[in-house]
């Protein structure tokens, strides 16, 4: 029985059925305008994801969900010339953006859509992320039952749902009647999970005979795949080890620092650690980078050079274990209180079941070696980026205080600084997303031909990301007063237009009739007020 449960373990079952079970599938879709047969949008200040610097202004032609046409129209402060801009007939939609910026639609790299035991409805979940410009997610793991994904995938594909473009991969295992012991069982199992129509699938860990034979069986028949690397495995598979069989990129920074060990095999555990013990489990990662290697060793860069060479993609969603380095800050971020739902409040509440909730005696120590653990984490994904690699950003939200589209815009912030350039970091939420899905031909950059899917904001997000947050950026105005700019005005999917404060009403609305009908009030842990 004990091999049985590892095993399940191991393949990621056990963390998919604690964390998630199905939820209510999003409502027919009622909010956007369009796609319409022609649209321009006029003016804007264009950050077209590639890492070039803004253009402007431009007109942007859309006609249905495609971009088709882009044209530079005059010069900052002088009036535009009408005769150079694109024609407008009589059924042709024109939105007038002068000012405006315009970037390519976010892509979240790591969106789980939430589950029962946190109770948010994919509604939510899904305008949250619309609201901040997220058009696209990669769902990893599945967690809703892949069923359930592909369904959503399709409706939001079709744009019968106000929801992001979905990329379901599924959890190594999920589905499989018994536990997957050999080489064999491994390979059939890759292969009936993609007749099932997954984009990919998401590895914990299992035995190397196992884990090998499925990444590369997963690699020869065209599908990405991405690895949290367990702790229970990473002695004996590491991130070097899955991306020598062929696995597409990493999540978070499990594998990574045991890959760059020289004067160890294993990390110094404490010697009653238990990794059902998430406090245990949480509070040593934060001592793991300092076993590693020292930044620009030769081991270091060794390892850094192989993954280059294998073209690896990190996925390193610094955000969702930022609550380990500054708790207070993280569970007292100003959303909470409006866009927080009760019961996902009470779910990121200290508790020794709930994943992430791992808050049992979380002492300054801890958050002392994780400021230290990110700054060494930070610079090997910051050189990684300086050497041509891919670094895409990811949220992982639903978790440890991070909230759904919030978080996302915090993890471009974390890149920020971490060294990116603010280009660098723009380019990771879009082209390089695009890329590690494959879907680089059609979305990540805006390019003629290209899927119309924008982000429009009225303030200068390389500037200032905080812009992009749906609780806007505070300011001083002229009358000394404190006032707030920002926040995305329009999210564009496959030419649709998307009013992204309205779409945050709607949580606020969704959010006020949970608190209603459980008549529940935010209070912090232990206290009896807000």
């Amino acid at each position: 029985m004990y091999r049985r449960i590892l095993l399940a373990a191991l393949v990621g079952i056990a963390f998919t059925l604690q964390a998630f079970s199905q939820i209510m599938p999003a409502p027919i879709r009622e909010e956007g305008e369009g796609p319409y047969s022609k649209l321009i949008l006029r003016g804007v200040i264009l950050v077209d994801g590639t890492g070039a610097p803004p253009v402007g202004p431009v007109d942007i032609v859309v006609e249905k969900n495609r971009i088709t046409q882009i044209e530079i129209v005059g010069y900052p402060g002088l009036p535009i010339n009408e005769s150079e801009r694109p024609e407008a007939d009589s059924v042709t939609k024109v939105l007038d953006l002068e000012g405006h910026y315009l970037l390519p639609g976010f892509v979240d790299s790591h969106g789980h859509i939430g589950g029962t035991g946190q109770g948010t409805p994919a509604e939510y979940v899904y305008k949250l992320w619309m609201a901040h410009g997220i058009t696209t997610i990669k769902d990893p793991s599945a967690g809703n039952g892949l069923n359930w994904v592909l369904d959503q995938k399709k409706k939001s594909l079709n744009n019968e749902i106000t929801a992001p473009r979905i990329f379901a991969y599924t959890s190594f295992g999920q589905g499989s009647e018994s536990p997957i012991i050999n080489a064999a069982q491994a390979k059939a199992w890759v292969n009936s999970n993609k007749a099932k129509g997954a984009d990919g699938i998401k590895f914990f860990g299992a035995n190397p005979e196992v884990i090998e034979a499925a990444i590369s069986e997963n690699k020869r028949i065209g599908l990405r795949s991405i690895m949290h690397h367990q702790q229970l495995g990473v002695a004996r598979w590491n991130v070097l080890n899955s991306a020598r069989a062929g696995l597409t990129g990493m999540e978070h920074w499990y594998g990574l620092p045991e890959a760059l060990f020289q004067d160890r095999t294993i990390q110094d555990f404490r010697l009653d650690y238990n990794y059902q013990n998430e406090q245990h489990r949480f509070a040593e990662a934060g001592k793991l980078w300092n076993q590693a290697a020292p930044p620009y060793s030769e081991h270091w860069n060794k390892v850094m050079d192989e993954l280059l060479e294998l073209d690896f993609t990190l996925d390193p969603t610094f955000n969702i274990y930022e609550a380990n380095r500054d708790l207070m800050r993280a569970r007292t971020q100003e959303w909470h209180a409006v866009y927080t739902l009760p019961s996902l409040w009470k779910f990121y509440s200290p508790s020794r079941q709930s994943h992430g909730s791992y808050w049992f005696d979380w002492t300054t120590e801890e958050e002392v070696q994780w400021k230290k653990n990110y700054s060494l984490w930070m610079t090997f994904v910051n050189e990684y980026k300086n050497r041509g690699g891919r670094v895409t950003a990811g949220s992982d939200s639903g978790f440890i205080y991070q909230l759904y589209g919030f978080a996302y815009i915090r993890e471009l912030e974390l890149l920020r600084e971490a060294g990116f350039h603010p280009l660098e970091v723009i380019r990771s939420a879009t082209m390089y997303g695009a890329e590690a899905l494959g879907m680089d031909k059609e979305i990540g950059t805006v390019e003629v031909g290209k899927l119309a899917d924008f982000v429009i904001v009225e303030e200068n997000p390389l500037q200032n990301l905080k812009v992009l947050y749906g609780t806007g950026s505070i300011r001083i105005n002229e009358k000394n007063e404190p006032v707030r700019v920002g926040g995305v005005k329009y999210t564009v999917k496959d030419g649709i237009v998307y009013d992204a404060k309205q779409l945050l009403e709607d949580v606020r609305k969704i959010v006020d009739a949970h608190k209603a009908r459980e008549n529940a009030r935010m209070t912090q842990p232990g206290l009896d007020w807000q």
